[in-house]
């Protein structure tokens, strides 16, 4: 099975690059059909099926004289691991990508034929492609096991060595494909931007990517949220979000792509933003590369929990290759092309939608450079940035983005009146005022998160007053009114969430009961299971409540000791309890990082408000994204 996998790679290899290359003649030759690189495209995404379903047959058959089986998984492991073993080396990650790229492929060569784009746009993409194939083929998940440890006896294992505690999770069957889909997705507005430059068509991006950008951009932050979600249920971290540089790899391109989308719909009501909207394309992809080079190259392995920190020589060589190769034909282009795509005059004021719009994409494109600086400062320095500086760096540019998403939908596309607008804003602004006045009596007194709540609050009031006047006219043009709303209420959980949680560090001694955050918690003993975790027992009452918390601690190898915590979630709050460590009754009173009987439990325990408004206005910006995809797609 691995000879037959390494072989259909190599197939699907040539198969891309064949496609690519017949796509390239054709659209240099107008008139030739592009019938054999279609033949070619469907091959390769063939082969690189095959060859996904090999390894997955590898995987559940236990097949261990494969290296790739024998470092992700074991006999003990269910169905659903064993599915999620085959992503979860660096190997399957690449080819799981590389599967995704190639059904997009399919896909996207009937959107194109229709449109009668068909051969640059997929001459591009199919390179993408191959490019994809080519890291699986140069680091295969088909070596076997004595090529990746020379020194494996002569016979294989009975067993493997396992899946990473922290990756046998439900998140992890579903994280990393969403992910995945996404990276794969990003491609698709790339290419028909370099087929534009190429064939010199100003519009063939506003008029084509439209649909696309948005499925990548809805599935991308689906992706991240699911990520954000999983740290917060088993990662131990404290909260859903680290400022960890892979979290913030992904995030970075999901900012630009998001600028893109409304310059995009600048251009097609006015023609504007031309050039702007070439070079966020040409970005967004790069950067879905360059979080690739940051999180598989080993550069972070230092840095991040996240990072692969052992890639090896040639697929570091490769990924810098191809992200320089990809930034410089990028760059190039849009140089040669940049006297065709002029953008018409500009009709109307400074304070139109138009405006609005772009003022919207700069705080955008500000927050991706202020996070991509602390992600890529380990890269040149060993000094890292603390998550403060990005909850200080991006605060004000949220404040900003939540205004301007209010204040756009009251502005016209080519009429500049400002004093108009700010009347069509008093009553948002004033119900926004009075719920902060209402906080302030509460006794909120941050003035940083009063004025973020402040203008979500009204973002969040506008787009519901004119989401209600577009319902009843076509409830179909919805999409992005509720994706506003639910940014907005994303908004005031994160504030929230993050600005008024308390937290206490506690030691519980068995049976004793201690008040922790204004309840009375009791460690109760502990159970230990057969693959040496250790689940601690806690009940939590107070008036009106009585709950058990069973947060765990398990030996982890190499991480040493992997910490899960446990949360007790309510309407308006989270109670989130995190293992720190255990004091021992023959060693009185001494902290250690053994997981061995305890006498007493050390935690963290915090409460985290309205975190379920943060899940919440995810989904429903989630679900804004959908209904304007269905929107685009009838529209192009």
């Amino acid at each position: 099975m691995t000879v037959l996998g390494n072989a259909v790679l190599i197939a699907g290899l040539i198969s891309a690059l064949l496609s690519a290359g017949f796509y390239y003649r054709s659209a240099l030759r107008r008139n030739t059909s592009p019938v054999w690189p279609r033949v070619l495209l469907f091959a390769s995404t063939l082969f690189v099926l095959i060859a996904s379903l090999s390894l997955l047959d590898l995987i559940v058959t236990h097949d261990y004289s494969a290296g790739y089986v024998y470092s992700y998984s074991d006999n003990s492991l269910p169905v659903h691991f064993l599915v999620s073993s085959f992503y979860a080396g660096q190997e399957g990650s690449f080819l799981f990508w590389a599967l995704c790229s190639g059904v997009i492929a399919i896909l996207l060569y009937r959107y194109t034929k229709k449109r009668g784009i068909e051969s640059p746009v997929m001459a591009v993409f199919m390179t993408v492609e191959a490019f994809l194939i080519l890291l699986v083929v140069a680091r295969s998940p088909f070596r076997t096991l004595w090529e990746m440890f020379p020194g494996a006896p002569a016979s294989p294992p009975a067993d493997g060595r396992g899946l990473n505690p922290l990756l046998q999770n439900f998140w992890m069957v579903i994280h990393p494909p969403v992910l995945f889909i996404g990276f794969a997705a990003m491609a698709v507005p790339f290419s028909i931007a370099v087929a534009g430059l190429w064939k010199k068509s100003a519009s063939m991006l506003s008029a084509h990517a439209f649909p696309w950008l948005i499925f990548a951009l809805a599935v991308l932050g689906l992706g991240i949220m699911l990520g954000a979600y999983w740290a917060y249920g088993v990662l131990g971290w404290g909260g859903y979000w680290g400022w960890d540089p892979v979290e913030n790899s992904s995030l970075v391109p999901w900012l630009t792509g998001v600028g893109l989308l409304h310059t995009l719909l600048a251009q097609r009501r006015t023609n504007s933003y031309i050039r702007t909207n070439f070079a966020l394309a040409l970005v967004s992809f790069l950067l879905v590369l360059y979080s690739t080079f940051l999180t598989r190259s080993g550069v972070l392995g230092d840095a991040s929990v996240h990072a692969f920190t052992d890639p090896g020589a040639g697929i570091y060589w490769l990924l810098l290759t191809g992200l320089i190769l990809g930034t410089v034909l990028s760059a190039a282009l849009m140089i040669l092309r940049r006297r065709f795509f002029r953008p018409e005059e500009r009709r109307g004021g400074l304070l139109t939608r138009e405006t609005t719009l772009g003022g919207g994409t700069i705080a955008l494109l500000l927050s991706a450079a202020v996070i991509l600086f602390g992600t890529s400062l380990p890269i040149m320095s060993k000094t890292r940035v603390e998550p403060s500086f990005y909850d200080a760096t991006n605060l004000p540019i949220a404040v900003v983005i939540s205004l301007l998403i209010g204040y756009s939908l009251f502005m016209q596309w080519e009429i500049s009146g400002g004093l108009t607008t700010f009347r069509r804003s008093l009553a948002s602004l004033g119900a926004a005022a009075l719920s902060c006045i209402l906080l302030l009596l509460a006794g909120v007194r941050d003035a940083g998160a009063l004025l973020l709540i402040f203008t979500s609050l009204f973002a969040l009031y506008v787009n519901i007053r004119i989401g209600a006047g577009v319902a009843r006219r076509d409830w179909r043009s919805l999409g992005g009114k509720i994706a506003h709303a639910g940014i907005a209420l994303l908004l005031i959980g994160i504030i929230v969430t993050g600005r008024f949680s308390s937290k206490e560090h506690v030691s519980l001694p068995e049976y004793t009961p201690r008040t922790v955050l204004g309840r009375s918690m009791t460690y109760t003993g502990y159970t230990q299971r057969p693959d040496g975790k250790i689940v601690f027992n806690i009940s939590v009452t107070s008036p009106g409540e009585s709950f058990r918390l069973s947060p765990g601690m398990s030996p982890g190898g190499e991480q040493g000791v992997l910490r899960t915590p446990d949360i007790a979630s309510f309407l308006t709050h989270d109670i989130y309890v995190s293992p720190i460590g255990v004091e021992t009754a023959n060693a009185a009173g001494a902290s250690t990082n053994a997981v061995v009987s305890p006498e007493s439990l050390v935690i963290d325990a915090s409460i985290k408000p309205y975190i379920n408004l943060l899940w919440g206005g995810t989904l429903v910006m989630m679900a804004g994204f959908v209904l304007a995809f269905f929107k685009r797609s009838k529209e192009s």
